[in-house]
């Protein structure tokens, strides 16, 4: 039962982190109920309800509502939980600590990870996407990858950025191949990335919450839209699905919202 749902996740180009996740999710269904029902599938949710956070809860049911897809049970998908949407961004690291990040690693000659952040707030790649990038999309100027439910996204590398990487590729004479490698020659993982840019934080005195992969895809979204207020376009290169789903970049840091608040508000 699991091999075929493995397999029709990577048939609809799903990515590893998903499977792994929706595999999980299964997994931990299966272990509470023998069969798949609808009383089961109701009782399920409940327990999730109890157990999890609303975030955590529709993720275990999207991964049943894709399970019961794959065996033609749609009928039978799971309402998701409504999670309350905070009035701002959390953990979103600003650009004044984006900037002195860049030259703090650039200063202490760590250009493979001044690339990894250049690479993540410019192009708006999740770190799944990051680890695919080789040196023939760098030359070509875009990635396309397929994304969940098979549609095409492509990845625009922005020409500044194209050219200092080619750059530093040129200087370390690699002509093909994956860019983000570590030190063994095979693709970093995302856990490496994470880890090491929690040990950078520290050490230049960044708040270490703000410093996580995904913080510099939420920079990307923000700095694009101070610059063009076209969410349409940009729900289409952060590969959103809903339009819904890019509204949250509108919402201001709580930063943000504590110096507007100290500086308009004198009575």
């Amino acid at each position: 039962m699991l091999k075929e749902f493995e397999k029709y996740q990577r048939d609809t180009n799903l990515s590893e982190n998903t499977i792994s996740s929706y595999l999980f999710a299964v997994k931990q269904y299966k272990a509470r109920y023998d069969v798949f029902t609808k009383k089961n599938l109701r009782t399920y949710k409940v327990w999730l309800i109890e157990n999890y956070k609303p975030k955590t809860v529709n993720l275990r049911l999207r991964a049943i509502n894709c399970y019961l897809e794959s065996i033609k049970k749609s009928e039978w998908k799971i309402p998701f939980v409504r999670v309350q949407q905070k009035a701002f961004l959390e953990n979103v690291i600003s650009e004044a600590d984006y900037t002195y990040f860049k030259q703090s690693l650039k200063r202490d000659n760590e250009i493979f990870w001044y690339f990894v952040i250049r690479f993540l707030a410019a192009t708006g790649a999740r770190i799944s996407e990051l680890i695919q990038i080789k040196v023939e999309h760098v030359k070509l100027g875009h990635i396309d990858l397929y994304s969940k439910g098979g549609k095409l996204r492509r990845i625009y590398i922005p020409k500044a950025l194209q050219t200092e990487a080619f750059s530093w590729l040129n200087n370390k004479q690699q002509l093909t191949g994956f860019i983000f490698l570590n030190k063994f020659g095979i693709r970093i993982t995302t856990r490496g990335i994470s880890g090491q840019l929690k040990k950078f934080a520290i050490k230049y005195g960044i708040n270490p919450k703000v410093v996580y992969p995904h913080s510099f895809r939420h920079r990307f979204a923000k700095s694009f839209l101070a610059k063009c207020n076209d969410i349409s376009f940009l729900a289409d290169l952060m590969g959103h699905e809903s339009i819904e789903t890019t509204r949250i970049y509108l919402r201001k840091t709580s930063t943000e919202q504590r110096e507007i608040v100290d500086t308009i508000i004198d009575w």
